[in-house]
């Protein structure tokens, strides 16, 4: 089968950072649906790891960590899926990726795809939705009542793949006040369209921005990038014993700056839940259940911002430099071999 690897952690500007190669076709078992792969997103995961994690025993590392496709077979384990669905799903980290034709996903981790979209938006979601889903709603706690609760809610880098799920899921199904930051025109005007209540700049200081707004202290902070650089201006301006969330891996910051606040921290990655086969893996099976439900409905919309053709190593290699740019809107998709 088709797949796109890499045998070096290299720049994405070497030759070699990506490669278009052939391996062998996988065969499912246990709880496994092999599917066959019809479009997949690019997010900044897949950027970190070819950067930092070297392919072990000379065997070729395949990226991608968002996948729409067609299940062809199962495991003799599976109950949830049978060949011939479409489904969607993130995958694993410490598995072989979807940056090829065919791919193994544990079926607690898959879900069937919306049927009101393609393949490409659908594989637009799936990543970004089970973070922004577990951060709103299992590390912060929010409440899902619609009912306007007084509450306001900081995303931190609003326009990219996950803020863009997380203002929706948001806006549509809480009753916070959302606020996103964006620093030029285009991703304000599209932090704007998918439901924030506000936009402020995030080159400049925060808590200033959010006391030009006229605005309380923020009860919910999301840092989705760049928490180092703006982890002061986050202390100032979270209330006290409000909730703090992140998921990158900013430099060192001081915690104990949280404390006379009471400030509670949360760390997120979706990929725990798979990497520990915790035992209740299958919520991320129901969280993609629902979310197609919420998409089927016109409730949530796909995040996908540009469309780069077919999936080879040259088209990948361009989405992994639009996401090491910083300079990103939404997703990054890619479909058919």
């Amino acid at each position: 089968m088709k797949a796109v690897a890499y045998h070096h952690s290299l720049p994405i500007t070497d030759a070699h950072a990506l490669l278009d190669i052939d391996l062998p076709q996988p065969v499912a078992r246990g709880r496994d649906l092999l599917v066959a792969v019809h479009a997949v997103s690019v997010n900044p995961v897949d950027t970190k790891i070819r950067k930092n994690r070297q392919p072990k025993d000379g065997q070729p590392e395949v990226l991608g960590w968002d996948a729409a496709g067609v299940v062809t077979a199962v495991g003799p384990d599976v109950t949830l899926f049978q060949p011939g669905d479409k489904v969607w799903y993130a995958g694993a980290i410490n598995r072989p990726g979807s940056n090829s034709e065919y791919q193994l996903v544990d079926e607690r981790i898959a879900g069937h795809m919306p049927a009101s979209l393609d393949f490409a938006p659908a594989a637009a979601l799936p990543l970004t939705a089970i973070t922004a889903w577990e951060l709103l709603f299992e590390r912060l706690q929010v409440s899902r009542d619609t009912a306007a609760s007084g509450k306001t809610l900081l995303v931190i880098g609003a326009a990219g793949g996950v803020g863009s799920i997380l203002v929706q899921l948001a806006r549509q199904l809480t009753g916070v006040t959302v606020i996103g930051t964006a620093s030029r025109t285009e991703t304000a005007n599209w932090v704007t369209e998918l439901g924030a209540h506000h936009v402020i700049d995030h080159s400049q200081p925060l808590a200033a921005e959010i006391t030009r707004l006229g605005l309380p202290p923020v009860d919910y902070v999301i840092s989705l990038n760049q928490t180092d650089r703006h982890f002061d201006q986050i202390v100032e301006l979270i209330a006290p014993q409000g909730k703090f969330a992140l998921i990158d891996d900013p430099e060192q910051i001081d915690v104990r700056k949280l404390k006379s606040k009471s400030v509670s921290l949360h760390w997120e990655l979706m990929f725990t839940r798979s990497l520990f086969q915790t035992d209740d893996m299958v919520k991320q099976h129901e969280l993609l259940e629902e979310l197609a439900r919420l998409v089927d409905a016109g409730t949530i919309r796909t995040t996908v911002a540009e469309r780069f053709g077919k999936i080879d190593a040259a088209n990948l290699k361009r989405a992994h430099a639009m996401l090491e740019s910083n300079t990103a809107r939404g997703k990054i998709v890619l479909e058919g071999f």
